[in-house]
Order: structure tokens, then sequence, then C-alpha cells
């Protein structure tokens, strides 16, 4: 099972990241060529303290910047807001954008990047650490807010009982092969059933908490700052089998645009 962790340890401390300030701990999850479809990579970082990336943009591809915790000041098209975490902003083709985290703590980042077809990855720099930006409303960013309140329970893939989903993003967001952007919470004794999709490639990345993940019947614990790929036709699900929620982000890249899919293979993991 390919699975990658956000584990401080084996980040590295770079900086200038876009022109940013100070530095960040960095590291690279999967790239392009982990994904048949057009998904360009995962990253993920701890942004410190009077860290931050620069003021930039992308012409060729679409992103989606998510903070887990604390806050940071997100830049989007020129205008800056704090925005509390958790939250997952969209970042579309030829959309500025910026983050600084302005606190006195560390916020856990991921950035997932999917590019147009055919079309290789690339930035353009503005030379602007957005350190000093005048801040706005937040009303004037699109902001998915990670809030647990706002779930709604159901069963999913055939899983046992009923786990939490929201989606904050979805393929009608952004303008490439972006499928959604759902957070999930999954109750103790909870699963997403074993499934698979054909069009779609997913990842699930592991926010809090921990739980049993399936892959090509393959089994495996996972825990928090987990990203776990799950390739085109590949099968996969996953059972909270511990006391404790396990919290999660699902995202999904298209083969085609717009079009997705998923077919239930009536397993609900617990067994696994």
């Amino acid at each position: 099972m390919r699975i990658a962790y956000a584990r401080r340890e084996e980040m590295q401390e770079i900086d200038n990241v876009h022109g940013g300030a100070g530095t960040i701990l960095f590291k690279s999850l999967f790239a392009n060529t982990d994904f048949e479809t057009p998904w360009w990579f995962i990253h993920s970082a701890i942004i410190p303290p009077g860290g931050g990336i620069g003021h930039h943009r992308h012409d060729t591809s679409e992103e989606v910047f998510v903070t887990i915790d604390n806050a940071a000041q997100f830049t989007h098209n020129g205008r800056t807001a704090e925005v509390i975490g958790g939250a997952a902003v969209p970042l579309r083709q030829g959309e500025s954008h910026a983050i600084y985290n302005h606190t006195d703590k560390e916020t856990r980042w991921f950035n997932f990047n999917v590019a147009a077809v055919g079309q290789p990855g690339g930035s353009t720099d503005f030379g602007d650490d957005r350190a000093n930006a005048p801040l706005e409303s937040v009303d004037r960013l699109p902001v998915g807010r990670l809030d647990q309140d706002l779930l709604t329970y159901h069963r999913a893939h055939q899983g046992k009982g009923k786990c939490g989903v929201r989606m904050l993003w979805g393929h009608q967001d952004f303008r490439n092969n972006w499928g959604f952007v759902a957070h999930a919470l999954l109750p103790p004794g909870v699963s997403v059933g074993y499934h698979r999709h054909d069009r779609m490639e997913e990842a699930y990345i592991i926010m809090n908490g921990s739980g049993r993940m399936t892959v090509d019947d393959e089994t495996e614990e996972v825990y928090a700052g987990a990203a776990i790929p799950n390739r085109l036709g590949g099968s996969h699900g996953i059972y909270n089998h511990t006391q404790e929620d396990l919290e999660m982000l699902v995202v999904a890249v298209c083969l085609e645009r717009g079009q997705t899919d998923a077919t239930d293979l009536g397993d609900d993991l617990t067994k696994r």
C-alpha cells in the first residue's frame, strides 16, 4: 500500500518559497508520476510563526491550500484575510495566492495541485511575501470551513454505521479535472465501505485519529498525517476500529472533467 506521512522529522526546512517570508518545514508526499489523472502533486508543510509562501499564480494548474489547525493569513487575487483553521481555499488557474503565518503557533498545511490536461505545472512569482499585507474581511475570500458541526451523517459505500460528510468544493468549482474536496468524520466503529472508482483517483488525508485502511486487499493501520492515494480501478475503504473519532479529507481528481463514479463492493471492512 502506498502511504506517505507528513512527519516533522522527514520534512526539510526551506526558505523563500515563491518569495515567501521566513522558512517552512516541507515534504512532497506524491508527484505527478504517482497518478494516472492530471494530479500534479500532494505537498505537506508545517508553517512556523513568521513563515509563509509568497504571492504567486499558476496559469496551467489549480490548487487547494488546506490548513488543518491554528490560523493563517491567506491571499487570494490580491485580497488578504485571516482564515482560522481548519479551512480549504481553492485557487483556480490564473488566480494569485499566498499564505503567511502571523500567529505565535505552527500551522499544519497541505497543498493539492491538479494540472490542466497535457500541460506541465508552472508558476509566476510576484516578489511579495505578504507579511504586512492589509487585511480585509474573510468574506471576500472563497473559504471551505472544516467545521464538524456542518457535517451530515449517512452510510458510506455500504460501510458500517454512519459517517459525517460535507462537500467543501465540487468539480463545478474548478476549471480543470478537479473532482471534489470533502471533509469526513468517522466515529468509533464506523467505516467507509470497500469500493472502487474507474473514472477518478482519490486520496484520503488523515487529519486526526487513526483507522484501518484497506487498499487492493491490503490492510494497514494509518494515523494522523497519512496520505493514501487510491488508483483508478483500485479498491479501497477505511474502518475506525478505535475509541476516538477519525477525521479526514477526501480529495478526488477525474480522468475526464466532471466525470465521477463509484462501485460498491459489499464489504464493510470490519473483519479485515
